[in-house]
């Protein structure tokens, strides 16, 4: 995949949102970006540098599970269209990941099965393909307005992440891109 084939995700009609996984605007967060695969996952490549260490030449676990929750996060937003809140999430380490090595997140949701919370899974993969941690979560959908006294934006940001995920379909699960 190419940076040509990055999906946009929603966030980025607010010009300076600064999540800590994804936003290009943020010095100190990860600036992921997603590509779509024919299967209808969804993957971020990444390489962390020592500003992740946790131990000598050790990325730090907790951004291991950031990691696997922005993919599977925003893998909902892309294919569900409608932003969910993290309520449990599980990681699972099997290999420790190195700093300065390249790795991908994959991310997986199940068939649609109607209203409700979202179950997800990711696998983060060495450059050979091995599975270094696994992680699944489960998402609660919200509606922007119902959050809205939560979340520092102001009335015309809402209106504009609103309609971006209205009418902005990336692709699908079953991996149709529209």
């Amino acid at each position: 995949m190419t940076a040509a084939d990055a999906v946009v995700v929603p966030w980025s009609v607010i010009p300076d949102y600064h999540c800590f996984g994804c936003s290009p605007h943020n010095a100190a967060g990860l600036r992921l970006s997603f590509t779509p695969r024919p299967d209808g996952a969804l993957e971020a490549a990444f390489r962390l540098g020592r500003a992740f260490e946790s131990y000598p030449g050790v990325v730090h676990g907790g951004l291991i599970g950031v990691v696997c929750d922005e993919v599977m996060g925003n893998l909902i937003v892309l294919a569900r269209n409608v932003p969910a809140f993290t309520v449990s999430q599980r990681t699972r380490f099997l290999t420790p990941l190195l700093i300065d090595r390249e790795y991908r997140c994959v991310a997986m949701l199940p068939p649609e099965r109607g209203p409700g919370p979202i179950a997800a899974h990711a696998e983060i993969l060495d450059a050979d393909g091995a599975v270094c941690a696994s992680s699944t979560a489960t998402y609660q959908p919200f509606d922007l307005h119902a959050v809205r006294d939560q979340l520092t934006l102001d009335d015309d940001e809402v209106a504009l992440l609103d309609h971006a995920l209205s009418t902005a379909k990336t692709f699908s699960p079953n991996g149709a891109r529209p």
